[in-house]
């Protein structure tokens, strides 16, 4: 008579393990095995009625998980490091030509300003237009 608790202990085990590894798997598991636990409860299932039951409660639970999921919108671009990086301020630091440093943040990052641009003074505030590999690409921020 305490098929039930081992349900519901596996189901609980279930979930802590779905909060301390990553994904959302595991929780449906774990809510399909409490499900079976207390179905065993109220009607007093034999094993194999037990097990049907986690089945059918495991495929009700994975369908609406998957039903509440976010879909991926496959037009939009996936971000990266530097894409935060583009129209925050800067700081000109010191530019020899085109090429130079800004600090952005608390972190000096390589720039270079585009060709129609001069180079700017030490301490001149800059905005990140793009970012080309690990060299950031600033105007002057006016």
């Amino acid at each position: 008579m305490i098929d039930w608790i081992i349900w519901v202990v596996a189901g609980l085990a279930l979930l802590i393990l779905e909060m301390l590894l990553p994904g959302v798997f595991m929780m449906w598991l774990g809510l399909a095995a409490i499900g079976a636990g207390l179905l065993t409860l109220a009607f007093g299932f034999a094993f194999a009625a037990q097990v049907v039951s986690f089945g059918v409660l495991t495929v009700v639970a994975l369908a609406i998980g998957l039903r509440f999921r976010r879909p991926r919108d496959a037009g939009t671009p996936m971000r990266n490091e530097t894409a935060g990086l583009v129209g925050r301020p800067a700081t000109a630091l010191v530019f020899q030509g085109r090429d130079g440093r800004v600090r952005l943040g608390d972190t000096d990052w390589p720039a270079r300003v585009p060709p129609d641009t001069n180079p700017p003074d030490p301490g001149a505030r800059m905005k990140v237009q793009r970012v080309d590999g690990t060299i950031l690409i600033v105007r002057p921020d006016i």
